[in-house]
C-alpha cells in the first residue's frame, strides 16, 4: 500500500508541477478557446489574479506532494481546485476530463490513507 501511495502522490505532484510550470514559462500552447469555454476563461483572466493565484497554489501542492513532506496540508489545499477541474471539463468541456479525474480520484485516495491526520479538522471544540 505504501508503494501506491508514494506513486500516486508522485504523479499528483508531477501532474500539478507540468500545470503550473507550463502556465507560467508558456511551454504548451494554447488551443484556441470556443463558446461557454472562452467566456468562463476570459472571466478568469479578467480578474487579473485568480489564475495566477490557482498555478502558484498547484505548484506549492506539487512540490509538497514529490517531496513527500506537508502532504495532509497540501490535499485539503488542492482539493477545492481539483473540485473545480472536474467541475468546469464536467459541464463545459468533457474532453480534457481525464486529468481532473485521476487528480480527484487521487487526492481521494491519499485523503483516505491519511485520515488519521484529519480526525483533529472534525472537532467540535467549545471555547
Amino acid at each position: 500500500m505504501k508503494i501506491a501511495v508514494i506513486v500516486i502522490r508522485t504523479l499528483i505532484g508531477l501532474l500539478l508541477l507540468f500545470a503550473s510550470i507550463s502556465y507560467f514559462f508558456n511551454l504548451v500552447p494554447q488551443p484556441e478557446l470556443h463558446g461557454d469555454v472562452k467566456t468562463f476563461m476570459l472571466g478568469v483572466n479578467a480578474t487579473g489574479y485568480l489564475m495566477n493565484l490557482i498555478k502558484i497554489t498547484e505548484l506549492v501542492c506539487g512540490i509538497a506532494f514529490i517531496t513527500g513532506r506537508f502532504v495532509t496540508l497540501a490535499n485539503v489545499v488542492i482539493f477545492p481546485i481539483v473540485i473545480n477541474i472536474v467541475l468546469f471539463h464536467g459541464s463545459l468541456d468533457p474532453s480534457g476530463i481525464g486529468a481532473g479525474l485521476f487528480l480527484l480520484i487521487g487526492v481521494l485516495f491519499l485523503a483516505w490513507y491519511h485520515r488519521k491526520n484529519y480526525e483533529t479538522l472534525f472537532i467540535a471544540k467549545s471555547f
